[in-house]
């Protein structure tokens, strides 16, 4: 029997492939997975389990319809299969025409008080969402990055109701929008809200690009002037922090496709480059060049500042937080 062709993304590169073991031929680096003619997707080419995750959109707006048909279709497979969550699903998914509305909803409830009604913020992150395409495609590309990035993400639907770290950026994202409207008062509320609720502490001026993964999310804190780019991924209790300057831009600027694992601090308007790996518990106070892994407290270059080693993926889409202790062996007791 004919085996089923593949589509293999490697980072964010799109290569054809005829079959698992041509696949296996490409010398290919970067976050991988392996999509069939079914579309259905393999995390490793060697698997059996395939998810029904690609999508072969033509524009934003197709790409968004389809996640929507896919959560929806989770949501109604999870109703069936746990009778106690059918009210929940039907309220959060099931009842709503899009999945803008569906999040509005979802944020609305999650982070009203008795003073700020989930009503009011409904209609907040609906008109943000609907007026603002951008928004809308940091959504889409958010809920993929969650998916393919961590492997404890079973489903498009569960990383909407459940991931903090991922609600706690669409809300901010929102409180981001307001700042720049000059309605600041109600985006400092929204961002207290935000702390309260996810223990995600992200001034509203800051600016995060699209395709971030939160991965667990508690105890981050970010900084006013602190910047993230596109395909990120930060891990919990990371601070992007300032070294106590009174004003001005005092915060870091981390590029695109960056990694930065638990417990690590950035202090200062330092540059991660783009490409670049910060270590678990790592203290970082100079720049880190592109596609070089900084470790240690206070962090030093694998591989030493004058040649340092460089990364050979895109650490924010693989994840891989180890590959550097072969190289790293003056740090190793």
């Amino acid at each position: 029997m004919r085996r089923p062709s593949l589509t293999v993304l490697v980072g964010t590169h799109t290569l054809e492939s005829h079959s698992i073991e041509h696949f296996l031929m490409r010398k290919c680096r970067g976050t991988i997975v392996a999509i069939n003619d079914q579309g259905q997707l393999f995390s490793n080419p060697h698997s059996t389990m395939a998810l029904p995750l690609e999508c072969r959109a033509e524009s934003d707006e197709e790409e968004e319809a389809w996640l929507w048909g896919q959560i929806q279709a989770e949501a109604r497979r999870d109703a069936e299969s746990e009778p106690a969550l059918a009210s929940y699903l039907y309220s959060t998914i099931l009842s709503h025409s899009s999945l803008q509305r569906s999040l509005s909803f979802h944020l609305g409830n999650k982070l009203c008080s008795s003073t700020l009604l989930s009503t009011l913020l409904y209609d907040l992150f609906l008109n943000a969402f609907s007026s603002d395409a951008s928004l809308r495609a940091a959504v889409v590309a958010d809920l993929r990055a969650a998916r393919v990035r961590d492997p404890a993400c079973v489903s498009f639907s569960h990383c909407l109701l459940n991931y903090k770290g991922f609600l706690a950026c669409q809300a901010h994202r929102v409180a981001h929008k307001l700042w720049n409207q000059q309605r600041r008062p109600l985006a400092l509320a929204l961002h207290s809200r935000i702390s309260d609720v996810f223990s995600v502490d992200i001034h509203p001026a800051a600016r995060i690009g699209k395709g971030i993964l939160f991965d667990h999310a508690t105890g981050v804190v970010i900084g006013e002037t602190a910047t993230i780019g596109n395909n990120c991924s930060i891990l919990h209790h990371v601070t992007l922090g300032g070294t106590g300057k009174v004003g001005g831009d005092r915060h870091p600027k981390v590029g695109d496709g960056v990694l930065i694992g638990a417990g690590a601090t950035i202090l200062g308007n330092v540059k991660i480059g783009d490409g670049a790996k910060i270590g678990a518990g790592s203290v970082v106070l100079i720049d880190v060049p592109p596609r070089t892994t900084a470790v240690g407290n206070p962090a030093r270059l694998v591989g030493g500042k004058e040649k340092p080693a460089k990364n050979e993926d895109v650490p924010g889409e693989s994840m891989d937080h180890t590959s550097f202790i072969s190289e790293w062996s003056d740090y190793i007791i």
